[in-house]
């Protein structure tokens, strides 16, 4: 065997350096602790997300009146207040921030603070919340820049729907969808119930008083959470079902449809005041999870 087949080109070598050059950057730049900061500035602009939801949601179910908001709607209510571009501001560089925390998670596949690795699955969830918190940062910046632009109609969950069942297979990708809709609020339900949230904490530093509050805010918090998402997947199911795109529901549909059935303003009550602890639970995160 020759030399030129026995080891690897001097390119070969040269290219395999710089790509492990480059992750070595990206890992150390992932563990800074300004990267960390800005996770934890995320957990508390993700919580503030929640708490306005969850405030909105209570007004309409105490008053009788007013409109239920999802997120980005709730950020335009926000947008239309004194000081609202400020918080607008802020917020977006928490939920940006959240969102690179996520990238990072998915791309690097482990914590930054402990260098911990985590399952390869749970990439997928980690990417799919960069997305989600990548968009709700762009319509927070949308709104700084143009805080007086209307807010639309808030049809997406219908359009999107329409437009997937026109596809090919169409109806059974909706449904697939809404399956992992509801999937997704059963698994939030379980880490409720188990509190398995709690294996993410740095319990040591907590006192007895904090972790039985934390723990209570966790269980009611991940609950709520995963009725609203349970409503939003079977909405989207039963539109696919009955090809039907205006059975399709957001978190502002679901709360709606909530409070449309029997007992629906004390339903609504007790989901925003879950969705309420679920927000502190998320600003109690920001001080003792693990990142």
């Amino acid at each position: 065997m020759s030399k030129d087949t026995a080891k690897p080109s001097a390119g070969t070598s040269h290219g395999m350096s710089a790509t492990a050059d480059a992750k070595q950057t990206a890992r150390r730049a992932a563990s800074s602790p300004w990267a960390q900061g800005l996770a934890r500035a995320g957990l508390v602009a993700k919580g503030l997300t929640f708490g306005l939801v969850a405030v909105l949601a209570l007004d309409v179910a105490v008053s009788r009146s007013g409109k239920l908001q999802d997120r980005p709607a709730a950020l335009h209510e926000v947008a239309e207040n004194p000081f609202g571009r400020v918080l607008l501001a802020a917020l977006a560089v928490g939920l940006a921030g959240y969102a690179l925390w996520q990238l990072a998670l998915a791309v690097l596949g482990r914590k930054l603070e402990t260098g911990e690795r985590e399952d390869d699955l749970r990439r997928i969830p980690h990417a799919a919340r960069a997305l989600v918190y990548g968009w709700l940062a762009f319509v927070a910046v949308d709104l700084v820049i143009d805080a007086g632009k209307p807010p639309g109609e808030n049809h997406d969950e219908k359009e999107l729907t329409a437009r997937a069942l026109d596809w090919p297979l169409g109806r059974w990708l909706v449904a697939a969808a809404g399956l992992v809709v509801v999937g997704v609020g059963l698994y939030n339900i379980y880490r409720g119930l188990s509190q398995d949230f709690r294996d993410e904490l740095k319990e040591e530093q907590m006192k007895g008083a904090e972790r039985r509050g934390y723990s209570v805010l966790g269980l009611i918090g991940f609950t709520a959470r995963g009725v609203i998402f349970v409503l939003a997947g079977f909405f989207v199911v039963r539109a696919a079902w009955q090809y039907d795109p205006k059975e399709a529901a957001g978190l502002d549909g679901a709360l709606a449809r909530l409070a449309h059935a029997e007992y629906g303003m004390f339903l609504l009550a007790c989901v925003a005041a879950g969705l309420l602890a679920y927000a502190l639970f998320s600003f109690a995160q920001a001080r003792y999870r693990k990142v």
